[in-house]
């Protein structure tokens, strides 16, 4: 399985961006998809995360209201859209294969992107 991100970039407070998470190899042999995020000096942190048929989507506190989590079976990819972002929004954002129980922990994830950077600038 090998999953490439892209889509992150330099945006000011406010604006918006759209990740990218295209999967490829045994996808769907998972349940679903997640994105992570780590900041400088902390832990990575629950995101979003949605099942394949994009029925079923999960939100960390930071993201509800603000992102969206979505995904196009035909193209194996998952997207992250990100509104309203703030300076606190900066960080990696990493996509993952998910394969254990939970939805919220990095435990629960098995296959991982490189990451792409995501600076809100205020």
């Amino acid at each position: 399985v090998q999953l490439q991100a892209s889509g992150g970039g330099l945006v000011q407070a406010g604006g918006s961006l759209r990740l990218s998470c295209a999967a490829s190899g045994r996808t769907f042999s998972s349940s679903g998809m997640g994105w992570f995020r780590q900041a400088p000096g902390k832990e990575r942190e629950f995101v979003a995360a949605s099942n394949w048929s994009g029925r079923a989507t999960y939100y960390g506190a930071s993201a509800k209201g603000r992102f969206t989590i979505s995904t196009d079976n035909a193209k194996n990819t998952v997207y992250l859209q990100m509104n309203s972002l703030k300076p606190e929004d900066t960080a990696v954002y990493y996509c993952a294969r998910r394969a254990g129980s939970t939805w919220y922990r990095t435990e629960d994830y098995d296959y991982w992107g490189q990451g792409t950077l995501v600076t809100v600038s205020s």
